[in-house]
């Protein structure tokens, strides 16, 4: 199913396949109030993004294998 969020939620898991980022950023960074803007809470909800725990760091974003096969998708991940 493609959305118009497709393409954001695309740029969102394409940075943190890129590499792992923190939580608090990656919040900061895409999180919205907005109910028609839910990049993060998307790419969540599809299982693209994941929550790791580095230790002595804290909690990380990280790419999943669906998420990388999503950003592929696109032709240019």
């Amino acid at each position: 199913m493609t959305t118009q969020l497709d393409p954001l939620v695309r740029d969102l898991v394409a940075w943190v396949e890129k590499e792992a980022r923190p939580y608090a950023e990656v919040l900061d960074a895409w999180r919205t109030s907005c109910p028609r803007l839910t990049v993060w809470e998307e790419a969540s909800d599809r299982g693209f993004v994941e929550r790791i725990s580095v230790q002595g760091r804290g909690i990380y974003v990280a790419a999943t294998e669906a998420g990388r096969a999503f950003v592929k998708s696109f032709g240019n991940g």
